[in-house]
C-alpha cells in the first residue's frame, strides 16, 4: 500500500507564548456577558469594553503594549449603558462602531495622536473621547452584535435583543433593511466573501441565510447542532462551503462543514472535545487556515481547510483561559518575520496577549508562497452601487514590503464626519464671519438685502 503525504505550506506553523513586555494589562473588563468576541482589532488599534458608567471602551494601539490605567489613560465614553460589542471599519483603521445596552450604535473617529500608553509601556494622560461621529437609533432593545460588510463601504449589520437583524448605511445613518422574525436571540452574524449575503445563527438552533440587500431569508438549516449551546459560523472563503461550530446533545463540541448548494446534511463532521465553552472560529480566507478558539480554553486549534476536509495543524498550548479572541487584519502583521496570523487573546486576569502564528523559514526574503494578496483597506463599491446590484470580490493588495513601501494602514478615510461640537464651532465661526462682512457692507453704505 502506498501512502501519500499531504503537502502543506502551513504544516509547521507555530506560536510561542508572548513575553510580558509585549502584552497590555490593567483593564477592568465589562461584566456584561453575551455572544460577542469581547475584543476586536483593526490594523492599528484594538478595542475592549470596560466596566463603569457611560459605556467606557478602551482603545489601545497595537504598537504600544504596556499598562492601561483607568482614570489616566484615554478612553471612549458616550453611551448610557454598557457596550456589548465593537467593530472596526475594514476600510478605515480609525473608525470604530460600538453597540450598547442603551439600544444605540455609535461611530467614533479615533484621533491620530491617540496614545493610552507611551513608548515605554506606561499609562499616558490624555483627553477622553466623548463625542461620537454618528449615532444610529432603530433597535428597541439592547444591540448585541455588529458586523461590517467586507466589500461595501460603510455598510453595517447589527443584531438586537428585540429579535431583529438590521443592515445600515452608517454614513447616512439610515436603515437599509430589517429582518424582524428571528426566533430567539441572535448568536452570530457573518457576511459571505463578496458581502452580498449574510448568515445568522440563533438560539432557536436555526441557521438563516439572508439576502443582504433585502433582508429576506433565502435558505436555512433548521437544526445545525443538537445542543442549545451557542452556535458560531463562518463562510469558508469562495469555496461554496459554510462552517458551523456547536455541540451535540451529549455536550461534545463539534465542527460541521456544509455545502451551500445543498444544506440538507453536512459534508463533514469533526468532533473536537467535551469542553463547555463556545468556539470562536477565525478563518483566514487567504491561507485557508481556521483557528478554533474556545471561550474558557487555553489552547488554540489551527486547522487547514482543503476541499471538504479539515486537517489539524500544531496546537497553541496554554493554561490561561480565554475570555475573548480576535484576529488582526493581515496588513498589521510582521510579514518579514513570516507572521501569517496574529490573534489577540483577551483574559480576565492577564490582560491582552498577542499570539503570533509563524511559519518557520530560513530566508530573509519575502515569502510570496505563504503570503498571497490579502484584502486591501479600500472598498470595492459604495452602498448605492451595491444596492443597484453591483457584485465584486474584496479588493486586494500585495504584502511585499517592496510594493507597499512598508505601509500597513490606509490613508484614505472611509468617510468624512464631524461631531456636534465641531459643527457648532464651524457654525459659530461662520456666523462671526457673516456679522463682520455685514458691518463692512454697512460702513460702505452697500445694501445686502
Amino acid at each position: 500500500m502506498t501512502f501519500k503525504l499531504r503537502h502543506s505550506k502551513y504544516r509547521h506553523i507555530f506560536c510561542d507564548n508572548p513575553k510580558p513586555e509585549h502584552c497590555w494589562t490593567g483593564f477592568r473588563l465589562c461584566t456584561s456577558t453575551g455572544e460577542q468576541q469581547y475584543i476586536k482589532a483593526s490594523a492599528k488599534y484594538f478595542s475592549i469594553a470596560l466596566s463603569g458608567g457611560g459605556g467606557p471602551v478602551a482603545v489601545c494601539r497595537l504598537d504600544r503594549p504596556g499598562r492601561f490605567e483607568r482614570g489616566k489613560s484615554q478612553i471612549l465614553s458616550g453611551h448610557t449603558g454598557s457596550v456589548l460589542d465593537t467593530e472596526w471599519n475594514p476600510f478605515d483603521d480609525s473608525i470604530l462602531a460600538t453597540a450598547s445596552e442603551d439600544t444605540t450604535i455609535k461611530l467614533w473617529g479615533i484621533p491620530e495622536d491617540w496614545e493610552p500608553t507611551d513608548e515605554k509601556g506606561n499609562s499616558k494622560s490624555g483627553e477622553d473621547l466623548k463625542e461620537s461621529l454618528i449615532d444610529i437609533e432603530g433597535h428597541r432593545k439592547r444591540v448585541t452584535l455588529l458586523r461590517f460588510n467586507p466589500t461595501v463601504n460603510n455598510l453595517l449589520a447589527s443584531a438586537s435583543a428585540d429579535l431583529s437583524v438590521k443592515v445600515w448605511d452608517v454614513e447616512k445613518a439610515e436603515e437599509v433593511n430589517s429582518f424582524n422574525e428571528m426566533g430567539d436571540l441572535t448568536q452570530d452574524i457573518v457576511w459571505d466573501f463578496r458581502g452580498e449575503n449574510f448568515a445568522t445563527s440563533c438560539k432557536d438552533k436555526t441557521i438563516r441565510f439572508m439576502d443582504g440587500r433585502t433582508g429576506t431569508v433565502t435558505n436555512s438549516i433548521v437544526q445545525a447542532h443538537e445542543s442549545f449551546k451557542t452556535v458560531k459560523c463562518t463562510y469558508l472563503g469562495e469555496s461554496g462551503k459554510f462552517m458551523t461550530v456547536g455541540s451535540t446533545q451529549q455536550a461534545s463540541r463539534e465542527v460541521k462543514v456544509w455545502d451551500l448548494a445543498n444544506t440538507s446534511k453536512p459534508v463533514k463532521v469533526e468532533k473536537i472535545d467535551n469542553a463547555a465553552g463556545a468556539f470562536i472560529p477565525l478563518f483566514d480566507s487567504d491561507t485557508n487556515v481556521l483557528y478554533l478558539c474556545g471561550k474558557g480554553d487555553g489552547n488554540i486549534r489551527p486547522f487547514e481547510f482543503e476541499t471538504d476536509s479539515l486537517f489539524r495543524l500544531s496546537d497553541y498550548v496554554s493554561t490561561l483561559p480565554t475570555k475573548g479572541m480576535c484576529v488582526v487584519p493581515k496588513r498589521g502583521n510582521n510579514i518579514m518575520a513570516c507572521e501569517t496570523a496574529r490573534l489577540l487573546k483577551l483574559t480576565n486576569a492577564s490582560g491582552v496577549q498577542p499570539l503570533s502564528f509563524t511559519v518557520p523559514r530560513k530566508s530573509d526574503a519575502f515569502q510570496d508562497d505563504i503570503f498571497p494578496d490579502c484584502s486591501a483597506a479600500e472598498a470595492a463599491h459604495s452602498v448605492d452601487e451595491w444596492l443597484e446590484g453591483s457584485s465584486k470580490v474584496p479588493l486586494t493588495m500585495s504584502l511585499d514590503p517592496r510594493k507597499t513601501n512598508g505601509t500597513k494602514s490606509n490613508t484614505k478615510k472611509a468617510f468624512k464626519a464631524r461631531t456636534a461640537r465641531q459643527l457648532a464651532e464651524e457654525l459659530k465661526e461662520a456666523n462671526s464671519r457673516i456679522k463682520f462682512l455685514e458691518e463692512k457692507l454697512k460702513e460702505n453704505d452697500i445694501s445686502f438685502d
